[in-house]
């Protein structure tokens, strides 16, 4: 559980803890012969993990995602990872002008240069079932007065082992309530509400990544199939109070 005193890091702190990682990765990525020769390239920025780079099949990259992300200071691990020859097929949700990687799909309800399609975040996606390796939802659910509904689309168009990736502002953090579009309120406790608390029947997750650097909350979810065991409790100990 984040302390409500805590406060985000500073540039030259989140630089050196980058610089940190990049060795700590490194020297793991090293001495790890199940790691040694993988053409991932892992580039830490303000606590999240970049992977890009090429795998020979999917239990290589959930490899290097585990350990990446089990090192002290990751706040995120986002991928754009090629697997077993395909290019994944990445979405930015409400990407405005910007998106996470150039190469990304980008949704918004509004055209704007990257916008690759129109589309409404509060309805269902134009995406076709189990159709994206990964989603990007950054600084979209505080948006949204309901946004289960859209973490349930997520669910529906992400193929198995696919990942959603969620940033938004922690409730603790001015940011979260400064701009007035914001119309939800969200904690690291909430992911966990979305992993283990819905309701029988509907789209279950298990959180692989989850975390708060004292601004903002880091998710990465991949969805579980209806018969998948759920989250372990010394699993979600990992991330939650």
């Amino acid at each position: 559980m984040v302390a409500l005193t805590q406060t985000p890091p500073s540039a030259e702190r989140l630089r050196a803890v980058d610089e940190f990682l990049a060795e700590t990765w490194a020297d793991q990525a090293g001495h790890d012969t199940r790691l040694r020769d993988l053409a991932v390239r892992v580039r830490f920025d303000q606590g999240v993990a970049h992977l890009t780079g090429e795998v020979a099949d999917a239990g290589q990259l959930r490899l290097v995602r585990d350990r990446v992300g089990r090192l002290a200071g990751v706040f995120g691990v986002w991928s754009r990872v090629r697997v077993a020859g395909r290019d994944p097929v990445v979405v930015d949700l409400g990407c405005g002008g910007t998106k996470q990687y150039p190469e990304n799909l980008g949704l918004d309800i509004f055209p704007a240069p990257g916008v690759n399609a129109i589309a409404d975040l509060s309805g269902s996606l134009p995406l076709a079932d189990d159709s994206v390796d990964v989603l990007f939802a950054v600084h979209i659910l505080e948006h949204l007065i309901d946004f289960l509904p859209l973490v349930d689309e997520c669910h529906r168009v992400l193929r198995p082992g696919g990942v959603l990736h969620v940033m938004s502002p922690w409730w603790g953090h001015v940011n979260a309530v400064a701009d007035p579009t914001h119309v939800r309120l969200l904690d690291v406790q909430t992911i966990k509400g979305v992993c283990v608390q819905r309701p029988p029947g509907t789209p279950r997750w298990h959180p692989l990544h989850a975390g708060c650097d004292g601004a903002s909350i880091f998710a990465d979810l991949t969805p579980l199939a209806p018969d998948a065991d759920p989250p372990t409790p010394s699993h979600l100990a990992r991330f939650f109070a």
